[in-house]
């Protein structure tokens, strides 16, 4: 499993913020989402190593163990996702819209630390989501 994601990961570079002056500064244990994917991180305002989902790879019915009830901040740097409580995309859910939506903590929303699957798809956020068939 570290394995895959640590292949997975390779090449991205940490996050930035900028200083008041304007300076580029790498932000601690922030790793930034590549284009393309949604990104789950363990640790609230993005830290932690966090689990990359591209969206060519679809949705994902059972987050990796690691993150399962831990998840919380999410960056969607792709298509509409949405993050359910339960497995399989039951239960309560967040959409986070596509191309740059986030959330860094998901205490906001019923879901802090009950995230069990990943739903990418084109649907719009405020449109319903597909029901399992």
């Amino acid at each position: 499993m570290t394995t895959v994601l640590a292949a997975s990961l390779a090449g991205l570079s940490p996050a930035h913020t900028s200083t008041p002056a304007g300076t580029p500064t790498v932000a601690r244990d922030q790793i930034a989402c590549p284009r393309g994917s949604v990104c789950i991180y363990p640790d609230t305002n993005f830290n932690g190593q966090p689990h990359v989902r591209r969206a060519v790879d679809g949705s994902l019915p059972h987050l990796p163990d690691y993150l399962r009830a831990k998840a919380s901040p999410i960056n969607n740097n792709s298509r509409t996702a949405r993050i359910y409580q339960k497995d399989h995309y039951f239960g309560r859910h967040v959409c986070i819209a596509p191309e740059g939506g986030t959330t860094g903590d998901l205490r906001s929303h019923p879901l802090n630390d009950t995230t069990h699957s990943l739903r990418n798809n084109n649907t719009p956020c405020d449109a319903r989501p597909a029901t399992n068939s």
